[in-house]
């Protein structure tokens, strides 16, 4: 298991979702398939645009509470710096 923080969401610029994991393909396949029951479900945030593999799970929660106090625009700069076309990187992970 490989601990990671993720963003997912609706569509370029659209609804964004921060999470953490130790299982990133598992955990985007539930993203995927409303398998996660709440805030991805109801908004249909379903795109995996940016992820960050980290050394242990202590690490990727405090990084998953950094990014979640960033403001959208933060948040923004990070996907683009990462995947500027905003594609679904599940077919990398995979």
């Amino acid at each position: 298991m490989q601990p990671a923080v993720y963003i997912l969401a609706s569509k370029r610029n659209g609804t964004l979702y921060v999470g953490v994991t130790s299982d990133l393909v598992s955990r985007i396949w539930q993203h995927k398939n409303n398998q996660v029951e709440g805030f991805t479900e109801r908004y249909g945030v379903h795109l995996l645009v940016y992820y960050e593999l980290l050394a242990d799970m202590y690490a990727a929660i405090t990084r998953e509470k950094q990014i979640k106090k960033w403001n959208r625009a933060w948040k923004i700069r990070l996907i683009e710096s990462f995947n500027p076309a905003w594609r679904d990187l599940w077919n990398e992970i995979i």
